[in-house]
């Protein structure tokens, strides 16, 4: 995506958290230089964005995991290409995260200093069947838990895990399970230290809604949003900043998120589709149906400036009309950055909801009967704000 294009979406010219960003480079290279760096699902969105903006502070060792091999493989080309000086002790693993493949390596290497995770499912639609439920919390979770299980027994390393806005007051199986990874953490973090970020959407990251537009705008597809649902964004290059404040200056259990304006920065998805429409020098023409913007998409001429489109409310599981970024109870610190709120978490006095939860999820999926209704019910027990409304609609059947 082209950078004048993204500020028209934004409302902004430059990083959001510049002004954080700039005051805290002698502490960051303090923190990053000569240490060991492990990155989980470094290949994705944020993880690459994180890693190239990771580099420039000259980490001893840098290790990166994605079993999306050509997405690693582009990653290298990127840094290679760059005039960033990549670490003597750099290697990439296309494996995943919680396999035999990633245990063993762990064997073969010396303690790390920080342990980095972005490996994640982030999919709403994962709600369509149990089988693909199991498959996001196998990932978000299972795999988490083996990793801190091992760490345990390495007090100097450092964890850093991606969180979403979606974990607060969950509307939707994945913002829960991500209420649960930050709740598995902190159940370790008296052994295991551990920061977290929680943020808005990374604008035309890969799978996303915006992401979409672009591939339909290319195959001459008509758009299609909802008009009910707003959600804060961020750009790529704001994603990997938030993402290494949050990770190397972060104290244990500390969860950062963005200090971002609901009355300004929060943008409804078909407002998106038009600018986007309007920024490639089209004008949205809406239509009743999706069909019908199918039709008109197959029958107008190349001249045709205004392009189909079909934005409706929201009728599927798992959607929420706006995201937040702090939860009932917890109280975020807006005056130690300028752009940034802190929210300091503390040591549970028992663990045994979290514990019932993931023996029930256990049972599931040892089990030869999966539901998705006995899921929820299952993370329910340690995530009780979980709303969660299983319609007979999903993403998968529109459009």
């Amino acid at each position: 995506m082209m950078q004048p294009l993204l500020e028209q979406f934004l409302g902004r010219s430059h990083s959001l958290f510049m002004p954080d960003w700039l005051r805290s480079q002698p502490l960051l290279q303090e923190k990053i230089a000569g240490s060991r760096v492990l990155v989980v699902g470094a290949a994705g969105s944020i993880g690459s964005s994180f890693v190239k903006q990771l580099v420039p502070f000259h980490p001893k060792t840098l290790h990166l995991v994605d079993p999306a091999e050509n997405n690693l493989v582009e990653l290298v080309r990127d840094l290679r290409s760059s005039s960033a000086l990549i670490p003597d002790h750099f290697k990439t693993l296309s494996i995943p995260m919680g396999s035999r493949e990633f245990s063993c390596f762990l064997s073969s290497e010396p303690e790390y200093d920080y342990v980095v995770n972005f490996s994640a499912l982030k999919h709403v639609r994962v709600e369509r069947d149990p089988y693909s439920l199991m498959r996001m919390l196998t990932v978000n979770l299972f795999a988490l838990e083996s990793l801190l299980r091992r760490l345990a027994h390495s007090p100097q390393t450092k964890v850093f895990s991606v969180s979403s806005d979606k974990a607060v007051n969950p509307a939707n199986l994945m913002g829960a399970g991500k209420a649960l990874m930050e709740r598995l953490l902190t159940s370790f973090s008296d052994r295991t230290p551990y920061s977290t970020a929680r943020f808005a959407n990374v604008a035309f990251s890969d799978g996303s809604l915006l992401h979409g537009f672009c591939r339909r705008f290319e195959k001459g597809q008509p758009l299609s949003a909802p008009t009910d649902v707003r959600r804060y964004f961020i750009s790529y290059e704001e994603s990997g900043q938030l993402c290494l404040l949050a990770c190397f200056l972060g104290e244990n259990r500390e969860v950062f998120i963005p200090r971002m304006d609901p009355s300004t920065d929060l943008k409804s998805f078909a407002e998106i589709a038009e600018l986007f429409l309007q920024a490639k020098g089209f004008e949205a023409k809406r239509y009743d149906s999706d069909r019908a913007a199918r039709a008109a998409a197959i029958s107008r001429s190349a001249d045709d400036r205004s392009w189909p489109c079909h934005f409706s409310g929201s009728d599927t599981s798992g959607e929420k009309p706006f995201e937040e970024f702090v939860g009932e109870g917890e109280r975020a610190d807006f005056d130690r950055f300028d752009t940034l709120g802190v929210i300091a978490g503390t040591l549970p006095e028992n663990n045994s909801a979290l514990a019932e939860t993931l023996a029930r999820l256990e049972e599931i999926r040892h089990s030869d009967l999966w539901r998705v209704e006995d899921m929820a019910d299952a993370i329910r027990i340690a995530v009780p704000e979980l709303e969660h409304r299983l319609l007979d609609r999903n993403l998968d059947q529109k459009m």
